[in-house]
């Protein structure tokens, strides 16, 4: 298979089959005829398992280990299940300073509605901001 035809059969774009290429995790033969690569089906499970890596939160440098693992006939799935319950808790505690996020937003936008414009005047730059109150979280500290 030629770059487009692996990229086609694997669904991505043959900028991301020519990326992963250099990258080290397909290894094409290159054609004596017209030096094209060549790929086979080993770089298709290759690219396919990588896309599904990806769409999962796996990093390009977590799925070469992985790759690694397999090619020397060593279970990766020790490996994936660690880096993945370690990348859940990240996804959590990013969910929870969003979440925090949106609350002040929400807050500031509600005071904001009922603040007239402000021109700046050398003291001040923008009154909405400058004037807003950071909430107390639940211990009642300013975040």
């Amino acid at each position: 298979m030629k770059v487009i035809d692996i990229a086609k059969a694997a669904g991505v774009n043959p900028d991301t089959v020519r990326f992963y290429t250099r990258e080290g995790l397909l290894n094409p033969e290159r054609n004596p005829d017209n030096n094209y690569q060549q790929f086979d089906s080993e770089d298709l499970r290759r690219l396919r398992f990588a896309r599904k890596a990806r769409q999962l939160g796996f990093s390009l440098p977590e799925i070469k280990s992985i790759l690694h693992q397999a090619d020397d006939h060593h279970s990766p799935c020790p490996l994936v299940r660690e880096v993945f319950e370690q990348r859940l808790l990240e996804v959590e505690r990013e969910i929870r300073e969003l979440n925090q996020l949106r609350d002040r937003m929400t807050s500031a936008l509600s005071a904001w509605r009922a603040m007239p414009d402000g021109t700046p005047d050398g003291h001040t730059i923008c009154r909405l901001i400058e004037h807003w109150d950071e909430p107390a979280n639940a211990d009642g500290l300013r975040e």
